[in-house]
């Protein structure tokens, strides 16, 4: 674990969130770290002089924090700015090489792992496209993922600030279409019992959705958009909330939870026409509406490389599905009111692009006010990215840095009910 002064980097703040003023008070050294870091992460090229000047700081306090950072290996003196009276300013930047982090983005389809830099730029990956991973594969590819970023110098295991986790709450207890029994297997695991059996690194664990929140709020549109909420597309519908630039878990902890939202199906049979969004809006619910048509697939990518029925399929269910996100952004936008709502996910892009095009029409249709929609920056590892921001935002004194994560394990034994539909199956789904 990266340490500074002997004492862990993993520190609770003693700031909130987004708190970009410091203090020149000598009992406030980590704030003041905190501030500075924050600062030249979000106007990186920037020079001594500036930084003073937008942390509140005297040069003096920016000029021991900035020598101690740079020291700590944190923060590097990138260039000299030319062309100003005086002496050129050195300009700071956050060093790639400070620290590392390696996080999992779990499904009920996929594993995704990847190793990142300071800056959050991804440094390798692995991928597997496989469904209902089971406990012990899980753990066994997190070992085998750990040996190969470490063979192929991905990152720098003295300077590797912790591993992520990005995980479904209630994995393998809310029923899916095919899940086999032996995926209950999930609900008793204890995760960081496991990880300790591998590493004594910090682990960070959060839901996907807001994982993939906190990946965007750090390295995608959270340097713009500063509150939104966040629809997270894979084989469920998941979703995560950021305030004023930090995500929001709830009393509980089921914050976001967009799934059991309810939307109307005015098809539907009397008794049936009000049902939760997740059971008609997923990647799985789109394979099984595609597979009632006698067309399968069974992974995302398979989407771009339908023929011409199969792509007008798709695109009659990418816009019944636009009605219903439509309605569920308008309903976040009115009890929220974020700045945005972003989509993003396992969808391919360019699919994604055009259910933003229906629900984009649909929203224009709607009297209601309504939020902005933007697709979501990051891309189809936007979970695996979002974990690994987890321990390198306690590394790095980031705005999403959230103890909590420190401590928290999945949620389970207390889903809220489900109807018959996400455990439908059918005879080509049933085989994968």
């Amino acid at each position: 674990m990266i340490s500074s002064g002997g004492n862990d980097i993993l520190i609770q703040f003693l700031t909130a969130p987004g708190d970009l003023a410091g203090s020149n008070s000598g009992l406030a050294a980590s704030h003041n770290q905190a501030v500075i870091l924050r600062t030249i992460r979000w106007n990186a090229p920037i020079s001594r002089t500036e930084l003073a000047l937008r942390s509140g700081l005297s040069k003096q306090a920016v000029a021991r924090i900035t020598e101690k950072l740079i020291d700590d290996g944190f923060v590097v003196e990138a260039r000299r700015r030319y062309g100003m009276r005086g002496q050129p300013a050195i300009e700071l930047e956050i060093n790639p090489e400070g620290c590392f982090a390696v996080g999992a983005g779990i499904g009920r389809d996929h594993l995704t792992i990847v190793a990142i830099d300071a800056v959050g730029t991804i440094r390798d990956r692995i991928h597997r496209e496989e469904r209902y991973m089971l406990p012990d594969d899980f753990f066994a590819a997190m070992k085998e993922a750990l040996k190969t970023f470490r063979r192929r110098r991905a990152i720098d295991e003295t300077r590797l600030a912790g591993i992520g986790i990005a995980i479904p709450d209630w994995l393998g207890e809310i029923p899916f279409i095919g899940m086999p029994p032996a995926y209950k297997l999930w609900r008793s695991v204890d995760i960081r019992e496991r990880f300790s059996r591998l590493t004594d690194l910090p682990i960070l664990i959060d839901n996907d959705a807001t994982a993939a929140a906190i990946g965007e709020l750090s390295y995608g549109l959270g340097a713009e958009i500063r509150s939104f909420f966040y629809i997270f597309f894979g084989s469920g519908l998941g979703g995560g909330l950021v305030l004023d630039g930090a995500c929001y878990h709830g009393t509980t902890g089921i914050s976001g939870e967009i799934g059991w939202l309810p939307v109307t199906l005015p098809d539907a049979p009397a008794g049936e026409r009000i049902q939760p969004l997740g059971q008609v809006v997923s990647l799985f619910i789109l394979y099984d509406f595609l597979a009632k048509h006698g067309v399968v697939v069974t992974r995302p990518q398979e989407l771009l490389t339908l023929d011409a029925r199969g792509k007008a399929l798709l695109g009659q269910w990418l816009r019944g599905a636009a009605q219903h996100i439509a309605e569920a952004a308008i309903d976040i936008g009115l009890l929220i009111n974020p700045d945005a709502v972003l989509i993003g996910g396992r969808i391919p892009v360019t699919i994604l692009d055009e259910l933003l095009l229906y629900v984009r029409e649909a929203l224009s249709r709607d009297p209601r006010p309504t939020p902005r929609i933007h697709r979501a920056a990051a891309s189809e590892d936007a979970a695996a990215l979002g974990a690994a921001t987890m321990p390198l935002s306690h590394a790095l004194r980031l705005e999403s840095a959230d103890p909590a994560q420190l401590t928290r394990a999945p949620l389970r034994g207390s889903a809220p009910r489900l109807e018959r539909r996400l455990a439908i199956t059918t005879p080509e789904q049933t085989s994968l």
